[in-house]
């Protein structure tokens, strides 16, 4: 998938990326993974493009990346249950393909040999014998809901947790889904997404995890709520 890149960024969030880029590149000059999650539509994926351009400008190589890429196939649905909120959230995700494919490689002492993509979410083609290299010094920038799962938690360098009320969440991804899902849009939010963010949320706790929490409600206006050092 390739989501839009978004529109120039407010100063007070131009402000916020560079903070954020800042504390990632005083990690270490060798290759880092960072984490960008949160609740359906929180702008993961926005931020990730903008950390990334932010990097790039300080001269580190970036490679970007989003979990949704790594979903276990549609034609596989029959085996588990993907429709529901729980089985979403346990069921959705192939872990063992981001960790093999992506995490491992892009690690400091990994290969280098990364695959950005397993299975592509629209069209179903599988893309794993991508490889992308990264370099010694790259930076790869994932986004996407449950990344500190315990599954892959431990492969982050860096985490970023995006915060937004569950009622706004579902109204932003209706409205961006609503071309492809329709009138089913509200609906598939609320029952299925909002459900499994709750689930994640009740067994992981993923906001204590986070290096960075920051209230995304406004675009123009993040703010940083929480910052560990």
């Amino acid at each position: 998938m390739q989501p839009p890149t978004p529109p120039p960024a407010s100063p007070g969030r131009h402000a916020l990326v560079d903070r954020l880029a800042e504390r990632i590149l005083a990690l270490a000059p060798a290759r880092l993974r960072v984490a960008i999650d949160g609740p359906t539509a929180a702008g993961k994926t926005s931020l990730g493009h903008e950390l990334a351009e932010h990097l790039v400008r300080a001269g580190r190589p970036v490679l970007r990346a989003c979990l949704d890429d790594f979903k276990r196939p549609w034609k596989d649905r029959h085996r588990y249950d993907r429709e529901s909120g729980e089985g979403y959230y346990r069921n959705a995700y192939d872990y063992d393909a981001v960790t093999r494919l992506l995490l491992e490689p892009a690690a400091p002492g990994g290969t280098g040999r990364c695959v950005l993509c397993s299975i592509d979410p629209l069209t179903q083609k599988d893309h794993s014998d991508v490889v992308t290299p990264a370099p010694p010094d790259a930076v790869l920038v994932v986004d996407g809901v449950f990344a500190f799962r315990p599954e892959i938690d431990r492969h982050w360098d860096f985490r970023i947790w995006l915060d937004i009320a569950p009622e706004l969440s579902v109204r932003r991804g209706a409205a961006r889904d609503a071309s492809w899902a329709g009138a089913d849009a509200t609906a598939l939010h609320r029952h299925r997404y909002l459900p499994s963010m709750e689930c994640y949320e009740s067994e992981v706790r993923p906001q204590r995890l986070a290096d960075v929490v920051v209230d995304n409600t406004d675009f123009t206006r993040p703010r940083v709520v929480r910052e560990s050092r």
